[in-house]
């Protein structure tokens, strides 16, 4: 970090997801929608899952940590966002550039882990029911959460870094919504081929990693839901599975694309539309997919929603 006395530059101007003024504006409703969408579902869902004891499981368990997660994942870029979308000169210091590509890392990086524990919690489950009151107990479920937070820091401290601590002279015009290290390194005066490595590496650990254990533990599900009897037990299972499927293929999809892949000079469009899955929606998806196929967390709802008519 010792470099980061050298760096000439005390702001970035951020070019967003469009310079058209109409597009802007048109952009800030469908994303402040967005946002008002994804805190109010994540909040509800924490509340459903914290008032209603019969949610008091493992799985709902890291539910509750993965929308809180979400909850901040979402609310370190689009606030800023939102800003930028409205004002004329769209800037960001590189103090707050650095504190929001650090908060982002970590929310990122959390989130991929606690999807993979998600995975192992859902095949322990279902391939080993029997014993999974004794194996996912209290205490497991909450060292498996700090060790999720854990990897996050862990990571987020890497990245962030080796990212800062290039010199960055000029020019200060991020082609993106946000500041993420493939956006910054861009932006380096000098040679970025070890941060760019480092950062390739921790993708491999962060990212690479949880999605082995998913679908290890999707394999064995799979393999285990095909020999039950009972199509309606099969139809359980892979209701609730299938919920967790899809948010890991939209998160971890972009996810790859932007992070392990060559470094290039340029992003284009493409990139940055992309990032919005990863950074954005699906922080928003995950009420929706984990409640609207959740007959438990309905009947919560339900349930609360009765408690407040009367």
């Amino acid at each position: 970090m010792g470099k980061l006395n050298h760096t000439y530059l005390t702001e970035f101007i951020l070019l967003g997801l469009s310079s058209d003024h109409q597009t802007q504006i048109l952009l800030f409703v469908v994303f402040l929608i967005i946002y008002l969408i994804t805190v109010f579902g994540n909040l509800l869902i924490i509340l459903l899952i914290h008032v209603d004891s019969r949610l008091h499981t493992p799985m709902y368990f890291f539910l509750k940590i993965l929308s809180f997660n979400d909850l901040c994942f979402s609310t370190t870029i689009v606030p800023k966002m939102l800003v930028h979308f409205l004002g004329v000169r769209k800037t960001i210091s590189f103090a707050g550039c650095s504190v929001q590509m650090f908060s982002f890392l970590i929310m990122g990086c959390t989130e991929s882990s606690l999807l993979a524990v998600m995975s192992y919690d859902r095949y322990i489950a279902v391939c080993k029911p029997l014993h999974y009151s004794t194996i996912m107990t209290h205490k497991v479920c909450v060292l498996l959460v700090v060790g999720s937070w854990t990897s996050g820091i862990f990571v987020s401290v890497v990245d962030t870094s080796f990212t800062l601590c290039l010199t960055y002279r000029g020019p200060n015009i991020i082609n993106h919504y946000f500041c993420e290290p493939p956006a910054l390194l861009k932006l380096a005066s000098e040679e970025t081929y070890t941060a760019e490595m480092v950062i390739f590496a921790m993708g491999i650990i962060i990212l690479l990693g949880p999605v082995s254990l998913i679908l290890f533990s999707y394999w064995n599900i799979i393999s285990t839901v095909v020999q039950i009897q009972s199509g309606e037990g099969r139809l359980k299972v892979f209701s609730t599975c299938s919920s967790h499927f899809i948010v890991v293929i939209f998160f971890y999809g972009s996810t790859i694309f932007t992070y392990m892949q060559p470094n290039s000079k340029k992003m284009n469009e493409k990139d940055k539309v992309i990032s919005v899955f990863y950074s954005i929606v699906t922080s928003m998806m995950n009420p929706f997919i984990y409640s609207l196929r959740n007959k438990d967390v309905k009947g919560a709802l339900k349930k609360v929603l009765k408690r407040e008519i009367r």
